[in-house]
């Protein structure tokens, strides 16, 4: 960002704006151009597009400095969390929420089954839990806000455990984003984001990224990526780059509506639960009836919109216990939000019309019993 050694720390919104920009130069380009290359002349440290792009490494800057590390895109949120895991040795041990992303559960269900690792699944909101489980593990992975039921973990208390442990410490930060919490600040080592969420922001672009405490971490998982050949796209670079310059003013209008919806749901009669942390643009509902009825509630709105994904502009809702991989313990009714940019109001009212064609608490019994739904089941094991 070209800071003089004495200038002011500059605020987030200014570097989310600013950094990763081309230098400022007479008819140079204000952003950095997409980088359609897979090949390089020889000499520099690129060398071929499976280990470097100019479009990447803009992006990894603008992301790192909102972190405060050393960022490492991916090609996916998946492609990230690999990477970390990938950092656990053969037959050693990880801490994670019982309540993770099911996603990365498919991953650590692998990890037992080919590489004899042991994973210690814990309450993050447990502090106490998370540093005993600590002890002698390799790898301490959280979620805070887990997804979906919002749980959230005390990052300062679990970075010293681990720590004392001898443990990496990770944390996905993707429902957060920088501008809510610097997981490195809280002891962290490493920082997952599925960008393809609000960073950047559009439900237009697949992308991951690792950011790392310090450059030797950085290595590890830039070999990681390397080997395993999990790069992003110039374009998506590019695209993922653009939202994340409009986060800070998207966070702002699709937080305050979140904040909003939990107030208004409350109370609501045909909700057992509303789930918020306080912060953030997901909230998470469980619907009366089980999952039948939250089935009809995702089926049947007009301005949200039914899909496995969250932080776009849009707002998105699903059931959660549709995906085979969810955890028993969410609700069969939970339905998670991702509140986006649209007017408070009109969100509002869509739900509450869903809600109207829920059915009673007698509608459908059988098929809850079961653990079928109303809708099909999703081809894949896992959404995010």
């Amino acid at each position: 960002m070209h800071d003089h050694e004495d200038a002011p720390a500059l605020h987030p919104e200014t570097v989310a704006v600013h950094a990763g920009r081309p230098p400022r130069e007479p008819d140079g380009p204000m952003s950095t151009p997409v980088h359609l290359a897979s090949t390089f002349h020889a000499g520099g440290p690129t060398a071929y597009g499976r280990y470097g792009n100019p479009s990447w490494t803009a992006f990894e800057e603008a992301l790192g400095a909102l972190e405060g590390g050393e960022c490492v895109a991916f090609a996916s949120g998946m492609g990230a969390i690999s990477a970390v895991l990938a950092l656990v040795p053969t037959g050693g041990t990880v801490v994670a929420p019982r309540h993770s992303y099911t996603g990365t559960i498919g991953l650590l269900d692998d990890l037992v089954a080919t590489r004899n690792v042991t994973v210690r699944y814990v309450d993050v909101r447990d502090a106490a839990a998370v540093a005993d489980a600590a002890q002698g593990a390799d790898l301490v992975s959280v979620e805070s806000p887990t997804n979906p039921a919002l749980e959230v973990a005390d990052l300062p208390a679990i970075g010293r455990a681990a720590r004392a442990a001898g443990a990496l410490f990770a944390v996905d930060n993707t429902f957060a984003t920088p501008l809510l919490q610097r997981p490195l600040e809280s002891g962290a080592d490493l920082v997952v984001h599925s960008a393809t969420k609000s960073i950047s922001g559009h439900s237009d672009v697949v992308m991951g990224a690792v950011i790392a405490r310090d450059a030797a971490l950085r290595d590890r998982i830039v070999t990681r990526r390397s080997l395993g050949g999990a790069i992003p796209g110039p374009l998506d670079a590019f695209l993922a780059l653009r939202g994340l310059r409009t986060l800070p003013v998207r966070l702002e209008r699709a937080q305050a509506n979140a904040r909003d919806l939990a107030a208004r749901f409350a109370d609501h009669p045909a909700l057992d639960e509303v789930r918020y942390p306080g912060f953030g643009t997901i909230v998470s509902i469980v619907v009366s009836g089980g999952a039948v009825a939250a089935e009809r509630v995702a089926a049947s709105t007009r301005v949200w919109v039914h899909s496995t994904s969250l932080g776009g502009v849009e707002s998105q809702l699903e059931r959660r216990r549709r995906w085979p991989a969810e955890a028993e313990t969410i609700p069969e009714g939970l339905v998670r939000l991702s509140v986006g940019l649209e007017h408070v109001d009109d969100l509002a009212r869509d739900v509450e019309q869903a809600l109207e064609v829920a059915p009673d608490p007698g509608d459908g019994a059988q098929e809850r019993a079961t653990g079928t739904t109303a809708g099909p089941v999703p081809p894949a094991a896992s959404g995010y």
